[in-house]
């Protein structure tokens, strides 16, 4: 399972260093190669809870093969892909491939461990591994770019996937599909719930772009609008709804959500800070740009080590907190560095900061969004907060640098204006979380073994 996490993570941020070498091979500008980055992010988050219910209502092991394979295939077709258009189209896939693979993954992690410490250190492990995925995404695009082109950036996780796949025949148990009635899927909610999150990230990012016109960008928010309130609509009337919504009765998962909506959104604007700093400030070439990033990860494990031990001497609510507030002080160090115009490596601090804020918050924030799931529940629950992290730091990333570095705010530095509204978001997220019913905290271990 976490082997599977990795390589759909690294699939996140891996195109990054590699777009100006996919521009060039297919004659395409900067601003068109952003749909290789949005496109993916955005699909597998909206159809996420669609693979979730899929899993509750066919078997996980079942779907996590199906998505397994669709996001392998995905994989290689990408890097084989003979024109711009088709590698669009297979990133929209490998979207397609996580979002119906990662809900069954970790509603299997999460059946397989019971609630306390043993479950708190599996989710950390869950969380290290797709934190390291992200990070190393950016080190394996400059390497692999770099020495063996950046058609296998996408090549490298097909012999990966041939593991995971007759591996998980073997390992994961099959399970029972839960009892259900002849009502047909919810689809037409999981496209309304995929367009919502497109349609506002095109209005962001397109406004005031070179070649759009004036009507784009507001068309798009509109449309973006209309496509939330229609799936509410949706579920509410279907019988079979994507998104029961009377799961969101439970509040302390709510704000769990909500909160890891936020805080993605500025972890992930993060990323993109430190990779136009390093590569277009501080002049640091991409592979370089990618070992600058090192730090990060190792930070990430050795947090991640730390903080199932704190997560049950503090409780949940204590360590998304102490998150949020490593994720805010970031930023300022981030601006600071920006405002200052210094060398590369002074980014290095704000890079464990974040690695801090991920640490703490999103195991925090995990291990509040499953507590409670029962076998007929664990995939929806699995899905709606990996939905939450992916949709969050999407259109979280889009607003904050779409806005900072839009050309009607050119006169700003917009290192400063990106890093001002994650902040906002941030202190947004430390308001809910706050306010979040307190769950049960986690045993501590030793305790336990006393």
């Amino acid at each position: 399972m976490s082997m599977l996490q990795f390589f759909i993570a690294v699939d996140v941020t891996v195109v990054n260093v590699a777009l100006p070498s996919i521009g060039a091979a297919f004659d395409v500008d900067g601003h068109t190669l952003t749909w290789v980055v949005v496109g993916y992010t955005v699909t597998g988050g909206g159809m996420l809870m669609l693979g979730g219910r899929l899993g509750d209502l066919f078997g996980r092991r079942r779907v996590l093969l199906l998505g397994t394979g669709l996001f392998g295939a995905a994989s290689l077709l990408a890097g084989l892909a003979p024109t711009f258009a088709l590698l669009v189209a297979a990133r929209l896939l490998q979207g397609a491939g996580e979002a119906v693979a990662l809900p069954a993954a970790m509603a299997t992690i999460v059946l397989m461990f019971p609630e306390g410490p043993r479950r708190s250190r599996a989710l950390s492990v869950w969380a290290a591994v797709a934190s390291c995925g992200l990070v190393l995404g950016f080190v394996l695009s400059g390497l692999l770019t770099a020495h063996l082109g950046w058609r296998w950036i996408f090549l490298v996780s097909v012999p990966f996937i041939l593991v995971v796949l007759p591996a998980a025949v073997f390992l994961v148990e099959g399970d029972r599909p839960a009892a259900r009635d002849d009502s047909p899927l919810d689809l037409s909610g999981a496209l309304l719930l995929t367009a919502c999150p497109l349609l506002f990230t095109f209005g962001v990012v397109e406004a005031g772009g070179p070649g759009t016109p004036a009507w784009a960008a507001p068309g798009a928010l509109a449309g973006a609008v209309a496509a939330g309130v229609g799936f509410v609509r949706v579920e509410a009337r279907s019988r079979n709804p994507l998104l029961p919504l009377h799961f969101f009765a439970h509040r302390t998962r709510v704000a769990a959500n909500l909160t890891t909506m936020l805080l993605s959104g500025g972890l992930s604007t993060s990323f993109l800070l430190f990779t136009f700093y390093l590569q277009d400030r501080a002049g640091i070439g991409p592979l370089g740009a990618g070992l600058t990033m090192l730090p990060l990860a190792v930070s990430l494990i050795v947090f991640s080590m730390l903080v199932p031990r704190l997560l049950g001497r503090w409780g949940a609510r204590a360590c998304v907190l102490a998150g949020i507030g490593f994720t805010a002080a970031a930023m300022a160090a981030i601006a600071l560095v920006s405002v200052l115009r210094a060398d590369g490596v002074a980014m290095v601090p704000a890079m464990l900061l974040i690695a801090a804020g991920m640490g703490f918050g999103l195991v925090g924030l995990q291990y509040v969004a499953v507590g409670g799931v029962t076998e007929d529940d664990a995939g929806i629950a699995s899905g709606i907060q990996r939905a939450a992290d992916q949709l969050g730091g999407a259109t979280g990333a889009a607003v904050c640098v779409g806005i900072g570095f839009a050309p009607a705010l050119h006169s700003f530095d917009p290192f400063l204006v990106a890093t001002l509204l994650a902040a906002v978001g941030l202190v947004t997220g430390a308001v809910v979380a706050w306010r979040m019913p307190a769950p049960a905290p986690a045993a501590d271990p030793r305790e336990q073994a006393g």
